[in-house]
């Protein structure tokens, strides 16, 4: 393809030439136009001061436009779509990619929870602030932008540390009708095929797409089916006010391999010892939103949004060294065991922009504010089935039935003061009311139940923050503090065993995040962003021993409360280097960019107490010690990318090497792993990816790709419970190719 493109390269400057000395004899030929080439613009985008009624200002954040890249959208292949954004630790432990897990900076990446994960806008986790796990995602190929903001965006969106995350999905806003299409095949059985039509006809818009996809999976016992559809609709009563409404519905069924022990996993990593294990997550969200600009100054957005989805499991959850087998006295499996929860969520959001002057400089206030109300239902420790299928059945009453309710105001203002053209400082201020209750069955003993204690827990909290940015040409400075927090978890409340207590008292953890960089581009060939970054995590909840009634005659019990304090800091950094702009040369053979993402993490514990018991009742010792300086699980302490990038008109493709350094996976910093795989160091891993797209007949495409190239063996996780005990081995090399149109 390479020798073709020359060829035709020459062959055209050949036909320019000639038709030049052909000019020099006869002045009536008329002129070629020239050849213009136009590549894919490879590197993250940046969020301008003023978007959607949001300030930016002095703001760490990315946007990565996701028809400028060259990835696995079918299979959401987080590792190459997140390589450019630095400091973002994926866990992969299953190939499906109907849930993307993603954390920042060392926090955990479980389900994106240290993150408020949106939607154009709006939520899409559980329960915001009662159990905040994506448990979905849209499919990528519907998705136009994905924007990351950092710890700094907890004042506008909310309190979480890590800051936010939005999914921008597809929208047609030019032609009358246009109708998209991809279908991919790939190895392990991959079938996926997307359709969408949208379009605009006079003051109406609409975009409709369905997204289906299964596959067998890389490992045994890990086939999947998932289906996404979403309808869009617009009303524009006039050039600046418009009225639309959005639905999505999801359902999957995904088969769950388990974990392994570390002897399992060296000898092979995609067997599988669990076939009875299966998750499976309907979710609907809605949304209807309203825009209007009440003058050249004013601008507003309401959103009303909801969900109303279910996260089921059944399966057999015993640690990978424990056979799932037939019991030769009743010649049949055990009883698996079914989990169920039901959400139902609700909420208004306002946001305003006010922009104004002082002076002659413009300056810009953001406000707005926010009413949410949450319900989850968690049915836990059913009597499953001892079938094999996806069969929710149970046998009698669930164990734990418990129902937890959210309840949050918000009120939010930052304003943007411009001091002079260059430099701009935004302080501001969110403040929060939450309240969460929790009333049902913990429990049943001897055929009692055992009432959860009804809890409420009202709190009242004020947010600051403050922003400095200093713009130099085409670059920019900038730094901001924020405190952020995070409210008790109904995982928080709600102790593996009935003996556990909770501390009455519990806090909600709390903290800051603070960033100081320089960002910009440099004569059309350099984008960068560097910066420092420092993030305090207080108040973590954790369990120590004691005795009970202070008795050593008596045993001992978990008692669970605020026990210490994390720092998480480092370096971040971020290079794009057109090279072809660097030389200044033509461009008949292409678009040839450079990228590397770099962070270096330093994630400890500085205060946290542990406790361990030894002996017998009444001779019972407890053992306290600290674990400052451990290590905090699950952090790696560099996450490296690095890429090159090769564009024309017709043909782009993408080679990109990503390095992982090795994590704890737990808090001990337990180094040799455990015979049943739960706890152990982790090792550092590479993996390789390629990916192709080919452009034709102007509306036609084929993309192709192959990741793990070089089908290298490696874990990002071990898992203590869901979805199966064990270590969670990455996918080895798989391949897709895809057939696609936008007519």
């Amino acid at each position: 393809m390479k020798n073709f493109l020359i060829s035709i390269s020459i062959l055209f400057s050949f036909s320019v030439n000639a038709q030049e000395d052909d000019l020099a004899i006869n002045d009536t030929v008329r002129r070629l136009n020239p050849v213009v080439i136009i590549a894919k613009k490879q590197s993250p985008e940046r969020m301008p001061e003023v978007k959607d009624n949001v300030l930016f200002s002095g703001k760490k954040n990315e946007v990565l436009k996701l028809s400028n890249i060259n990835g696995n959208f079918t299979t959401n292949n987080a590792r190459e779509i997140f390589s450019r954004v630095p400091g973002v630790t994926i866990w992969e432990n299953e190939g499906s990619g109907i849930q993307i897990n993603v954390g920042v900076r060392g926090l955990s990446p479980n389900r994106s929870w240290e993150l408020n994960t949106r939607q154009n806008g709006y939520d899409i986790s559980s329960d915001v602030f009662g159990y905040p796990e994506a448990y979905y995602n849209p499919p990528l190929e519907a998705v136009e932008t994905l924007e990351l903001i950092r710890g700094g965006s907890s004042l506008q969106f909310g309190p979480q540390f890590g800051g936010m995350l939005n999914y921008q999905l597809k929208r047609e806003t030019k032609k009358k009708f246009s109708f998209e299409t991809q279908n991919t095949t790939g190895s392990y059985g991959l079938m996926s095929s997307y359709n969408a039509i949208g379009g605009k006809l006079n003051k109406f818009s609409y975009y409709l797409y369905n997204h289906s996809r299964s596959g067998d999976g890389w490992r045994e016992n890990s086939e999947y089916t998932v289906r996404n559809t979403h309808a869009f609709i617009e009303y524009r009563f006039t050039e600046k006010t418009k009225l639309s409404a959005e639905y999505t519905n999801m359902d999957y069924k995904m088969q769950q391999a388990g974990g392994l022990t570390d002897e399992q996993f060296n000898a092979n990593p995609r067997q599988s010892l669990r076939e009875r294990n299966w998750f499976g997550t309907p979710w609907n969200v809605f949304s209807v939103n309203f825009d209007t600009e009440i003058n050249d100054n004013f601008t507003s957005n309401t959103k009303l949004f909801g969900l109303i989805g279910e996260r089921n499991s059944v399966g057999f959850t015993a640690t990978p060294n424990t056979a799932d087998a037939i019991n030769p006295s009743t010649n049949d499996y055990a009883n698996r065991r079914v989990d169920r929860d039901y959400y139902k969520n609700f909420g208004v959001e306002n946001r305003n922009i006010y922009k104004y002057k002082l002076g002659k400089i413009n300056n810009n206030l953001a406000f707005g504010a926010r009413i949410y109300r949450a319900k989850t239902q968690r049915l836990q420790e059913g009597r499953g089935t001892t079938g094999s299928d996806f069969d929710l059945s149970i046998d009698g009453q669930y164990v734990r039935d418990i129902n937890f309710s959210t309840e949050n105001v918000a009120l939010f203002a930052e304003n943007q003061f411009k001091v002079t053209e260059k430099l701009s400082v935004t302080p501001g201020i969110r403040y929060e009311y939450i309240k969460n209750t929790g009333e049902g069955r913990f429990g049943i003993s001897n055929g009692n139940p055992i009432a959860f204690p009804d809890k409420t827990i009202s709190r009242s909290k004020p947010l600051f923050g403050l922003g400095v940015e200093y713009k130099l040409l085409s670059t920019n400075i900038y730094a901001n503090i924020t405190q952020a927090y995070r409210p008790v978890l109904f995982s928080d409340l709600t102790p593996p065993a009935v003996t556990d207590v909770i501390d009455p008292n519990l806090k909600d953890a709390s903290g800051f995040n603070a960033d100081l960089g320089f960002r910009g581009t440099y004569k059309k060939f350099l984008n960068f962003d560097f910066s420092l970054f420092y993030l305090s995590y207080n108040n973590r909840i954790g369990g120590v021993r004691q005795f009970i009634n202070n008795d050593p005659n008596q045993g001992t019990f978990i008692y669970r409360t605020n026990l210490g304090e994390t720092v998480n800091k480092g370096i971040e950094g971020f290079v794009n280097l057109n090279v072809t702009k660097l030389f200044d040369v033509d461009m008949p053979y292409g678009n040839l960019d450079i990228f590397a993402t770099v962070s270096f993490i330093d994630s400890r514990y500085t205060d946290f107490a542990v406790s361990t018991a030894s002996g017998t009742a009444p001779n019972i010792t407890i053992t306290e010690t600290n674990l400052n300086g451990n290590r905090v699980e699950n952090a790696p302490r560099y996450i490296h990318n690095f890429g090159i990038s090769w564009s024309n008109n017709n043909i782009s493709a993408t080679a990109q090497y990503k390095m992982s350094g090795k994590i704890f996976t737990d808090a001990n910093n337990t180094s040799a792993p455990s015979a049943n795989g739960l706890t152990g160091l982790l090792d550092n891993y590479n993996v390789f990816d390629l990916s192709t797209e080919y452009k034709f007949l102007k509306n036609y495409n084929i993309r192709g790709g192959i990741n793990n190239l070089f089908d290298k063996n490696y874990a990002t996780r071990r898992a203590g419970g869901y979805p199966g005990p064990g270590i969670l081995p990455g996918e080895g090399r798989t391949f897709y190719i895809s057939i696609g149109a936008k007519i």
